[in-house]
């Protein structure tokens, strides 16, 4: 008996070894392990996960498989992961066969107790009417007014006073905390109506910006964990599994008081109107529609979701490549400067501080607009994107994908490519997005540069994110220098969204404008400007 388990064990692993040496024939990119798969490499790369991707991406010619389940059965399916940034596939994968790669059900479950079926969490017909009926409202100018008036506030108020404080003390500041500060308070003033104010003087907590925070940060946590073990620790009520339950009761609770308080000011106003401008408000006075307290928070903890941490990781990036390319930080303060001439005049330049930049000066800074799109083609807000395969299909470049797998692109690699962005693909240079003919604003191929997604999944608040990130850069430029403090280590943080790991822990000086002023005065006057809006001609 016990050499006849012996040699049927002898016969399993060597039937199991075949089937591995032919299987890792076809896998291509990082190293397969038996049983194993892909998983120490990714284990050992986590801190620089998103570069080890791309060299892999780069060696394989921007595709590869692997397998993160090497057991028979399983690999060619639910173990098997297709990782690529090749824009072929990409517009593959997002436009033309858009319907056999949803979301799937492991990004649902993992999201579902904070995003519920809301737009950013749902497929099919639940997101196709979800995302009709935001496109109608993302589209009016009454929103882009709303968002410029929260921003606008929130700068002047509150963001320019904490800068202008710290400057006078000498005290280095956490830019990205007070970013992330800033656009929360912006994001939930546009969601639904309200001002949180963490972005004030002393950094003050606020109870739902907290619970959000560890809803958010438990929810992340999920796609580490295998979903039998997370579905167990809830279960149980185990780890962070607790204090997702905690913070999601305590946001039912902020938010359903809003909701109740504002049917009633709309029951009292008897207006279409009503006085709020807010996505909440524009969704609750639809006629035809009567929408549940639980869809109208999910709306909410949707848009909150997708829009605070997006505008303040792209700039907290913006601000640390400035800081090391001060030709361009240099043409974006000499076009500030150019638009405010024109509109304001060269009578009293610190008048031009006292108010933020109205919407006809933000949209003709072009070349801000281009050091922003560089940045996020570079550094994009969220590094990496995963779908999963409902039928077979084999993509333009060749690479089968079976049904029931999972296809990760990476958008991180899509920007640090040689064949979609050439040899100075790894280099920041703003002018890549302007036209040499007439200085205008390059709009890449969306499948290149998929920072804001793509159709038809493309980013509704893509044009409001333009806004809020230029109106926040032009109104610290104009007012400070920047500079990283000494020893401060910037490191990107393992996540779903590319944060800094540390911070951004930057010293502020005082901006001297007067030397920029007379430049371009003198420059204009000698006829040297051309017209052209490109950072450096008037």
């Amino acid at each position: 008996m016990e050499i006849s388990n012996v040699m049927l064990l002898v016969a399993i692993v060597a039937a199991y070894w075949v089937w591995f040496k032919r299987i890792s024939r076809w896998l291509k990119g990082p190293c397969v392990w038996p049983v194993l798969g892909s998983l120490p490499g990714l284990i050992e790369q986590r801190d620089r996960m998103h570069e080890w991707i791309t060299e892999n991406l780069r060696a394989c010619g921007g595709t590869y498989q692997t397998c993160i389940c090497a057991v028979p059965f399983l690999a060619r399916k639910q173990g098997l992961v297709t990782v690529t940034c090749d824009p072929r596939n990409l517009e593959h994968m997002l436009k033309t066969r858009f319907d056999n790669y949803p979301k799937g059900p492991t990004w649902q479950s993992v999201f579902h107790d904070l995003l519920g079926q809301g737009i950013f969490n749902s497929d099919g017909d639940t997101w196709l009417f979800q995302r009709k009926t935001a496109a109608l409202e993302f589209t009016t100018r009454t929103l882009r007014q709303a968002m410029g008036r929260w921003v606008n506030r929130g700068i002047k108020l509150r963001f320019c006073p904490i800068l202008e404080s710290a400057q006078a003390k000498s005290e280095p500041v956490d830019l990205q905390d007070l970013i992330l500060r800033l656009t929360f308070d912006n994001i939930c003033g546009l969601a639904f109506g309200k001002d949180t104010k963490t972005c004030a003087p002393g950094l003050p907590e606020n109870s739902f910006a907290t619970a959000f925070d560890r809803a958010t940060e438990a929810s992340l946590q999920r796609f580490i964990l295998p979903e039998f073990l997370w579905k167990l620790k809830k279960w149980l009520g185990l780890g962070l599994e607790v204090s997702l339950s905690r913070s999601l009761k305590e946001m039912d609770g902020y938010l359903a008081k809003v909701i109740m308080t504002r049917k009633q000011e709309l029951m009292m106003s008897q207006q279409e109107s009503g006085g709020h401008d807010d996505l909440l408000s524009r969704f609750m006075m639809k006629k035809k529609e009567a929408y549940s307290d639980t869809f109208l928070q999910h709306v909410v903890l949707n848009f909150i979701l997708a829009g605070r941490d997006t505008s303040s990781v792209a700039l907290s990036w913006f601000f640390w490549l400035i800081t090391m390319h001060p030709t361009v930080e240099d043409k974006i303060v000499r076009e500030i400067c150019s638009v405010l001439i024109e509109t304001c005049g060269t009578g009293s330049p610190a008048s031009w501080t006292e108010e933020p930049l109205g919407f006809d000066e933000i949209d003709r800074l072009v070349y801000l607009k281009a050091a922003l799109s560089e940045t996020l083609r570079l550094y994009p807000s969220v590094p990496e994107d995963s779908k999963q395969a409902e039928n077979d299909d084999v993509l333009p470049d060749g690479t089968f994908v079976p049904a029931g797998s999972s296809v990760s692109y990476s958008i991180y690699a899509a920007g640090r490519m040689k064949t979609i962005w050439g040899e100075d693909c790894l280099e920041f240079i703003p002018e890549r997005w302007i036209s040499p003919i007439d200085g205008k604003f390059i709009n890449h191929d969306q499948y290149r540069f998929v920072a804001f997604n793509a159709r038809p999944r493309i980013c509704l608040g893509k044009d409001l994110a333009y806004l809020q990130m230029k109106t926040i850069a032009a109104a610290v430029l104009l007012r400070h220098r920047i500079m990283v403090v000494p020893g401060h280590r910037v490191e990107q943080k393992m996540s779903l969204t590319l944060f800094m790991k540390n911070g951004l822990m930057v010293n502020l000086h005082k901006r001297d404008l007067e030397g920029t002023i007379k430049s371009l005065v003198v420059a204009k006057s000698d006829g040297v400007a051309n017209g052209k809006c490109n950072g450096i001609a008037v």
